[in-house]
């Protein structure tokens, strides 16, 4: 079974850090573009964050650019978001998707092309 599991997810104040972890079992993600995604109450979900499957190229939303990182350790079968610089804003429950390519490509997606999902992890920011 194919799973994808986020954690790291919390309440944490203005200006705080976290790091999300979205860890796939079932699969390796070696050949996997890995997205992250985020849905607050009453808006559309939206593209946060991507990683190509050959890790070399990554995007960002403008809103979060500067401020988050992704990374992946394809030993670890783990991607990583980390969020710096917290707002209230970024408050979501935030999604990683995985997206299966025959090589490794540098390209990665802002919207949902993505084959399987995890079940999202909540981040608050607030004080």
């Amino acid at each position: 079974q194919l799973q994808l599991v986020e954690s790291g997810g919390g309440l944490v104040q203005p200006g705080g850090s976290l790091r999300l972890s979205c860890a796939a079992s079932g699969f390796t993600l070696n050949n996997y573009v890995i997205g992250w995604f985020r849905q607050a109450p009453g808006k559309e979900r939206e593209g946060v964050s991507c990683i190509s499957n050959s890790g070399l190229m990554t995007n960002y939303a403008s809103s979060v650019k500067g401020r988050f990182t992704i990374s992946r350790d394809n030993a670890k079968n783990t991607v990583y978001l980390q969020m710096n610089s917290l707002k209230p804003e970024d408050t979501a429950v935030y999604y990683c998707a995985a997206l299966y390519l025959p090589s490794l490509q540098p390209i990665c997606y802002m919207f949902d092309t993505y084959n399987y999902w995890g079940q999202g992890t909540q981040v608050t920011v607030s004080l």
